[in-house]
């Protein structure tokens, strides 16, 4: 596969823009196509082989543009279909996790009390029993699905204060913040809300994404295989959606700013 040729990435709909706009800034030679899957979101409530049927179809549509790599950016299609995607397509496909083992090595050994923020199916999934069951000996862990962070981007009420706030009151005030040392954005719909988070959650308290780390993952297996763009090839992104309306459009375009 030609350095040149573009990454595909992918998303149950907005949430992975947050993605894609790190990627073109970490990237800036590559040229990238983003699909939001809009018009089926969320996957977050669906049953998982039916969000995995639907990252098939997204990857297949890819793989028609001859991407030379993908990436999942959504934690919930990376819980349900990404073993399944890597076993079927021979191209590098990269997925997201929750971010828990950055939250929790920010204590240095220190025990930590940490909250995973993310969608109802990918704190179901057995991928995210897994990564608990590695940190919860030594950690307390807290798992909180969070959907209506994911309808209110969709929906295109992200600055909207009082919908914000009300949501992250809903979802949060039972918990001692004063007593957390991280909340995990484990859904990249999330990232959109770092600012409120900053201003809803004390001071001390750690606001941690996986966004970075997938992109750094990324850059490492095409610089493997010699398949980073040269750095005479002018970078672009790309934003489709299964959903064609013109205010998704404009949504998708005002996100990725």
């Amino acid at each position: 596969m030609a350095s040149s040729a573009p990454i595909g990435v992918f998303d149950s709909g907005l949430g992975g823009i947050s993605v894609a706009r790190q990627l073109r800034k970490s990237l800036p030679h590559e040229q990238i196509i983003y699909f939001g899957d809009s018009a089926n979101a969320p996957y977050g409530i669906k049953p998982p082989e039916e969000v995995k049927k639907l990252s098939f179809a997204i990857v297949e549509h890819f793989m028609q543009l001859n991407v030379k790599a993908i990436v999942i950016a959504c934690n919930t299609a990376t819980s349900a279909a990404v073993n399944d995607l890597r076993a079927h397509y021979s191209i590098p496909i990269v997925g997201m996790e929750p971010a828990l083992k950055l939250a929790c090595d920010l204590g240095k050994g220190k025990p930590q009390r940490v909250i995973v923020a993310a969608t109802e199916l990918t704190l179901r999934e057995q991928k995210f029993a897994n990564l608990l069951n590695r940190f919860s000996q030594n950690n307390t862990i807290f798992s909180q699905p969070c959907p209506d962070l994911v309808r209110i981007v969709e929906q295109g009420n992200l600055n909207n204060r009082n919908i914000v706030f009300d949501a992250l009151h809903k979802y949060f005030d039972e918990y001692d913040l004063e007593s957390i040392d991280s909340v995990v954005l484990g859904c990249t719909h999330f990232v959109f809300y770092r600012d409120y988070f900053r201003e809803f959650l004390p001071a001390h308290t750690n606001i941690v994404d996986g966004n970075e780390g997938t992109i750094n993952h990324l850059r490492k297996i095409l610089e493997e295989r010699g398949q980073l763009a040269e750095d005479s090839q002018e970078g672009s992104i790309t934003l489709t959606n299964s959903d064609l309306s013109e205010r998704m459009q404009n949504l998708a375009k005002s996100l990725c700013k």
